[in-house]
């Protein structure tokens, strides 16, 4: 699948240096190259790796509570837990806008996965200082990237926003922040500054293409024109943000010229990573796609290609096209989740369309309706196979379930009478 809604058979992709130097059809590639590593599998999909546009890394997930992040090793495993359950979903590059961004850096890049990470910023000067110190740091990083990002929007200082923005302008950077997250966040800015988060931005001059907004399901007629406007991007989060209220769903069913990712958290707290289920709910909610096909191409179209351009990597990942990374996804179509007995109807998924195209169509509507993490048999970042048939080549599972449950039962044993 080179893009969504574009399916090619038989076809062989070439990686040189990492990154896809020819897509062409296998029997052509057999005569044309000779490979030093030869990977076949012939009865797979073969996409680009999946964004996801918010999950931050820091987070305490299931096995230790807030209160615990403090401690330098669990806060690195809570990260390789997200990035384990990242990698084996499919997914190759996050946007992580949650606390340690030191740390999450660090770790995303040794375990090869790409990363957008945001750097906190609140009104204290130090955090501005500390942010300018990690972008220098990773600047020019072949995985890693950096944008700011205000936490808190609502209680943020004007003066520290707009020092945001004439950074962002000045340095060519990129800001990330919840905007339009909830009815209350709207209320909220309105109560402390008379002006909805959106409107406040195009006040301070944050409207721009630099910003990818996260959450924007509060959102009304007037804010998706502000927004459209300003040229930003959005992150939506279906499944904790309810896309079915505040008006999301039907504004982001039609067309728009935003660019538009989907993201699994929007909070340190929540444990998902798993884009599959975001997919689905977002491709059953939005308004406007008379067809299933429709809905699930606009759906894959969020996790790749539109969420690498909310951030700015539209040119470096999110399709098969020579000279992209080799950011890929490996789909067995063997699985259960794959064959017949769809617990979702296939009818209407082709419109009426015929022949192989109406075949493509329909896997590709089977694909994000009944797929899962279960279905992900290998997966690439820039080349490197990090998922070799549903095992870690680089993270050190058992190595690192072995101290999350060491972890765990001494959390027991100090509270035990």
């Amino acid at each position: 699948m080179t893009a969504p809604g574009k399916v090619l058979e038989n076809h062989t992709v070439l990686v040189r240096d990492g990154r896809i130097a020819d897509l062409l059809p296998t029997s052509v590639a057999r005569e044309r190259y000779t490979a030093t590593v030869l990977i076949e599998r012939p009865a797979h999909l073969l996409m680009p790796g999946m964004v996801n546009a918010a999950a931050p890394l820091s987070g305490s997930g299931a096995m230790h509570g807030t209160g615990e992040l403090q401690d330098g090793g669990r806060v690195q495993d809570g990260a390789l837990l997200r990035i384990a359950g990242l990698l084996s979903s499919g997914t190759t590059c996050v946007c992580s806008t949650g606390h340690f961004p030191q740390v999450t850096a660090r770790i995303a890049a040794e375990q090869g996965l790409r990363a957008v990470i945001g750097m906190p910023i609140a009104d204290p000067r130090e955090y501005l200082t500390r942010a300018l110190e990690l972008r220098d740091e990773y600047l020019g990083h072949p995985l890693i990237s950096t944008a700011f990002a205000p936490q808190a929007a609502a209680s943020l200082s004007d003066e520290i926003l707009l020092r945001v923005a004439t950074l962002a302008a000045e340095l060519d950077a990129a800001v990330v922040t919840l905007l339009h997250e909830s009815a209350g966040a709207v209320k909220a800015s309105v109560h402390r500054h008379g002006m909805r988060p959106l409107e406040r931005f195009e006040a301070l001059g944050l409207l721009t293409p630099a910003l990818t907004a996260q959450g924007m399901v509060a959102i009304d007629e007037m804010d998706l024109a502000r927004a459209e406007r300003g040229g930003i991007a959005a992150a939506v989060c279906p499944t904790q943000a309810g896309l079915g209220g505040g008006g999301g769903a039907a504004l982001w069913g039609r067309s728009s010229p935003l660019r538009l990712g989907l993201g699994s958290s929007l909070e340190e707290a929540g444990v998902s990573v798993d884009l599959w289920k975001e997919l689905r709910l977002f491709a059953i909610q939005i308004a406007g796609p008379s067809t299933l096909a429709e809905r699930a191409f606009r759906a894959l179209h969020a996790v790749t290609s539109g969420a690498a351009a909310a951030f700015g990597l539209d040119g470096e990942i999110g399709r098969l096209q020579s000279g992209m990374w080799a950011d890929l996804c490996c789909i067995d179509l063997q699985g259960p989740a794959m064959q017949g007995g769809s617990s979702r109807p296939m009818v209407d998924a082709t419109d009426g369309i015929g022949g192989t195209d109406a075949a493509a169509h329909a896997r590709m509507t089977q694909l994000v309706f009944d797929g899962g993490r279960d279905i992900v048999s290998d997966v690439w970042v820039s080349g490197r196979h990090l998922i070799n048939q549903r095992a870690f080549t680089r993270l050190d599972w058992n190595a690192l379930a072995s101290r999350i449950g060491d972890a765990g039962n001494a959390t027991i044993n100090e509270g035990a009478p």
